[in-house]
């Protein structure tokens, strides 16, 4: 259905996240990918739920000559604990403090996708609140040795073993804590 709707554009996905290229296959369309390096800062006077939004368009800035029949998708995926920013951890340590931040509480996760043609460009974003167990230092420990989450927002990935073991309960889409929310997704590709 989507494809049949998209036959007349080239999809062009700016990411190197193999788990939002992964996504966006299951959703039945063709795509290419297209990189581009961007500084990915944000003004500190921005509400958390604004970051993945200013993000997600500010990505899809340096994209300045689209074809007709292109539309670009950028994303952005922030964990937000106590109204604070979780990023990608930097080293092992860092990766551990966010883990121990995140046991035992529960935080969202915001994705925000933005989509670009020639003509317009429009963003969304959709907000899943995750729920940890308490998580021991061995847990912790081991997820770190073994999985190595620096690319991921607030130190885990759901779909690994720290998600499984983890967590025990999410309100909203698993697929947004994963990273790209793809019912969101179609709806705008269908809309656009």
């Amino acid at each position: 259905m989507l494809a049949e709707k998209l036959h007349k554009h080239r999809l062009i996905l700016a990411s190197a996240s193999p788990r939002r290229q992964e996504l966006l296959k299951s959703l039945g369309v063709n795509f290419e990918i297209r990189l581009k390096s961007v500084k990915e800062t944000y003004p500190k006077d921005l509400k958390s739920v604004e970051v993945p939004d200013y993000l997600a368009k500010l990505k899809a800035s340096v994209f300045t000559n689209l074809e007709s029949d292109e539309i670009l998708i950028t994303g952005d995926t922030v964990v937000v604990l106590d109204d604070k920013i979780l990023g990608k951890p930097q080293n092992k340590a860092e990766a551990a403090e966010m883990l121990r931040a995140l046991s035992e509480k529960s935080h969202k996760v915001i994705s925000s996708i933005c989509l670009k043609s020639s003509e317009k460009i429009v963003v969304s974003h959709e907000v899943t609140k995750v729920y940890f167990k308490k998580l021991s230092e061995a847990e912790i420990e081991y997820y770190l040795n073994n999985f190595k989450p620096y690319d991921k927002a607030g130190a885990y990935g759901i779909q690994e073993w720290i998600g499984q073991i983890g967590i025990h309960k999410i309100e909203g889409s698993y697929f947004n804590v994963v990273g790209l929310p793809v019912h969101l997704l179609y709806e705008m590709l269908m809309n656009f």
